[in-house]
């Protein structure tokens, strides 16, 4: 099997999948498609980029009943950068078929969230500590639950969510339920867990693809936050990319950055998975033609694409993981052409730049901050070079009367430097406001016992206590006491 409609999936995810610009299935998509569709329990040991969000979305949204308003499927993720991603292309594979999805994570309203859920949604992915938060009040019940995937398991493993997830999988149906589970590594204790909760599962291996990057120079500038769209602005002014890709994290952040680009002159759009198939197709149209030379997306949404002439990419932001800044960088230096990757970071992700050029086995140059003069410089040249092709292959007949006329008033060169001014772009300072994201910071530990010493790991990323699963304990113990006074045992699952 090639193509995904030799699958046997529903015409309608397969249409959407076409929409969104993937033909054949990456080698873990090939083999865990099939699987799953045989109601396989499957643990797959890969790496972010080799496409294990369409290995694991694509079959759960096939399995999906759209006509029943129930909830069907859960994905767990360990933070709600990488639950945005894998929300963003669940509601992609769907969208023909109609599923409704829904994102819950740590440091977003309650009261939205709540609203949201009420809309009844097939699937709902989540960080592990929000869920538990919305169960304990009542707002997520998991009796329906029919695909529970745990997406880079060892990463929650990590960060201390262990008991949780095994809370959240004895609340959802232990006989229907069919659980997919993938991690980079499967440390003794992620083993375990799938033991307890999982039915002789499958196991697949794939690594992730290499990408050349030979022809890439990769570079990256420290920055202050509040300086960076002024920095990054100077960057462009400087190199002058015939084609660039920018990266952001964040829907929002895509969104704000296309915006602050056009405010300031650039020629710029944003891509991201809540733009409908008509605009997104608009917005690689005028990429490709050159309407546009600056397409900016998340990872999310520039997955699947392929465009030649890409000179520059530039990391606005820090990708979540080293892989996709080796994905990311990758669309540019390609057919033999050289390219040029340019990263923005701030002091405290100096330890995720290092990550990622281990992972990449590359360093990045270190580049000091562009000047004011130095843009201007860049703009300069561009001009400059661009009067000079017109001068050996252009025809100026057309304005030779004119041009004699300006040096009758004048000498050649004021005429010439009036000139260069007026088709010169000046760097852009037209104030702009940009939402702070938090700095990236790397995860030093994969043992399993979480960055707190063993004891909880990095709780905060998802805005809970370790307090708070205890309550939901005690709250369920309390609520399932009959009237009569008499006390229930819970009885412990099993799968």
């Amino acid at each position: 099997m090639t193509q995904f409609d030799q699958f046997g999936l529903d015409t309608r995810v397969v249409q959407a999948i076409t929409n969104m610009g993937f033909t054949e299935p990456t080698p873990i998509q090939q083999q865990t498609i099939e699987l799953v569709k045989d109601g396989e329990d499957v643990i797959g040991q890969a790496q972010t980029g080799t496409g294990k969000t369409g290995a694991f979305g694509i079959p759960m949204v096939d399995r999906i009943d759209a006509s029943q308003p129930v909830l069907q499927g859960l994905v767990l993720a360990p933070t709600r950068e990488l639950a945005n991603q894998v929300e963003q292309s669940i509601r992609q594979f769907g969208r023909e078929k109609g599923v409704r999805t829904v994102v819950v994570y740590g440091g977003e309203d309650f009261g939205k969230q709540i609203r949201a859920l009420k809309a009844k949604p097939h699937v709902i992915v989540a960080t592990p500590g929000r869920l538990m938060d919305h169960m304990r009040r009542g707002t997520v019940r998991l009796q329906t639950i029919e695909t529970v995937v745990l997406d880079e398991a060892d990463e929650m493993l990590n960060m201390g969510f262990i008991e949780d997830i095994e809370t959240i999988l004895a609340e959802t149906p232990q006989d229907t339920r069919q659980t997919l589970l993938f991690s980079a590594t499967m440390p003794r204790r992620m083993e375990s867990l799938a033991s307890k909760f999982m039915k002789n599962p499958k196991r697949i291996a794939v690594k992730a693809k290499e990408v050349t990057m030979e022809n890439i120079a990769q570079q990256y500038v420290e920055v202050h936050e509040r300086e960076k769209f002024d920095v990054f602005c100077r960057l462009l002014d400087l190199e002058t990319p015939e084609l660039s890709i920018v990266f952001g994290r964040t829907k929002r952040r895509v969104d704000e950055l296309s915006e602050a680009l056009i405010k300031r002159g650039y020629r710029a759009e944003g891509l991201h998975g809540d733009l409908n198939q008509a605009k997104r197709n608009s917005v690689l149209r005028k990429f490709k033609s050159g309407l546009i030379d600056i397409l900016v997306a998340t990872d999310v949404a520039a997955r699947g694409l392929d465009i030649s002439g890409v000179t520059h990419v530039f990391n606005f932001d820090l990708p979540q993981d080293p892989e996709s800044y080796v994905h990311r960088i990758g669309r540019t230096g390609r057919a033999g052409r050289s390219g040029i990757a340019i990263t923005l970071s701030t002091k405290p992700e100096r330890d995720h730049v290092k990550l990622i050029e281990k992972v990449s086995k590359k360093r990045m140059t270190a580049r000091p901050k562009p000047t004011y003069d130095e843009a201007l410089a860049g703009q300069k040249q561009l001009v400059l070079n661009q009067l000079r092709e017109l001068t050996t292959e252009g025809d100026q007949d057309h304005y030779r009367v004119e041009a004699k006329e300006i040096l009758q008033e004048t000498d050649a060169v004021t005429a010439l430097s009036a000139a260069l001014k007026l088709l010169t772009k000046e760097p852009n300072e037209t104030p702009v406001a940009l939402t702070s994201e938090a700095p990236l910071r790397s995860k030093k530990r994969h043992d399993g016992r979480g960055g707190n010493g063993g004891n909880g790991g990095n709780r905060r990323r998802d805005g809970r206590s370790k307090d708070r699963r205890n309550a939901f304990n005690q709250k369920r113990s309390r609520s399932d006491q009959p009237k009569g006074g008499q006390k229930r045992q819970w009885a412990k699952r099993s799968s």
